[in-house]
């Protein structure tokens, strides 16, 4: 193995005093190099477009989105897709996030998980790929055995593939349709990739999940109207997004908000369109579930 070309693996030429710079001055330099990230993914947009475009069409089809890594790469893949399920309404199975060693990988290390391409392949069997699916290999280095097995067998059944790296002619790149290359630098804290690269794949994974889900109609204006109310800050959120999108006061927003049995879509098409709950479900299955085409 050598990681002699990975820009994730050199040594930063602006940090090499690390251990002798002042709390301060060591905050300051970490915050210069983490504003190098949003640059570097800013050059990548054109690679991510069209992974998005292919993802919202995946949906369209029922067909879901498969994060998988191993590490820290695999836990942020986990992350996208937990979130997924109270921001916009999905239930789990939509957007899932699979990693090296499975659940216990998440807080301990699995050792040699990440050097299967085989497992790669068998977890992606256990959830039953199909060539609907889009399947998104994440891998910093680039070079994941685990990730690259998941890429070939996906792409050996149609699913359709993409893969984000942290270098330049990453090894995974050659595994995927729609590859993503972000280079941000050498590390703040050498070979350390859960500090900007890690940075860089969270920015990437929020573009993916985020605009493919507004493809859907999972956001009106600006505002996330399938969010599940699970607790007491979502309901006054949920509350409060059918006050924005109506120009209702909070009396209304609440009464609408239970007939519509706390699905806020729902309210808001009652409101703006003046239907009973069934009548407001109907147009938003003729609209294709996005509120603009109710109204």
């Amino acid at each position: 193995m050598n990681l002699d070309k990975l820009t994730t693996e050199r040594r930063n030429q602006e940090t090499m005093n690390l251990d002798q710079l002042t709390v301060k001055e060591a905050l300051i330099k970490m915050n210069q190099e983490d504003q190098k990230v949003a640059v570097a993914v800013e050059e990548a947009l054109p690679q991510i477009e069209p992974v998005v475009t292919a993802i919202i069409s995946s949906f369209n089809q029922g067909g879901r989105l498969i994060y998988m890594g191993a590490g820290t790469s695999g836990r942020l893949g986990v992350l996208d897709a937990a979130e997924c399920v109270p921001t916009f309404g999905v239930e789990p199975e939509m957007v899932q996030g699979l990693i090296a060693g499975g659940q216990q990988a998440m807080t301990v290390a699995v050792e040699g998980a990440e050097d299967s391409k085989e497992l790669g392949k068998e977890d992606l069997v256990k959830i039953k790929l199909t060539n609907k699916d889009v399947v998104v290999g994440i891998a910093a280095s680039g070079r994941t055995p685990y990730v690259i097995g998941g890429l070939k067998y996906a792409d050996s059944i149609g699913a359709i593939t993409a893969s984000i790296s942290c270098n330049k002619d990453a090894e995974i790149s050659k595994y995927a349709q729609f590859p993503i290359e972000v280079d941000a630098g050498p590390e703040f804290l050498t070979g350390s990739t859960r500090l900007k690269s890690g940075t860089a794949q969270k920015l990437i994974l929020n573009m993916l999940s985020t605009i493919s889900m507004i493809g859907i109609g999972k956001v009106y204006n600006n505002l996330m109207v399938d969010v599940k109310p699970t607790n007491e800050k979502l309901v006054e959120r949920s509350k409060r997004i059918i006050m924005e999108a109506t120009n209702c006061d909070y009396d209304t927003a609440a009464k609408y908000f239970v007939a519509a049995d706390e699905n806020v879509k729902l309210a808001i098409v009652m409101l703006l369109t003046n239907s009973s709950k069934t009548e407001a479900a109907e147009k938003l299955i003729a609209g294709n579930q996005f509120i603009k085409n109710t109204i």
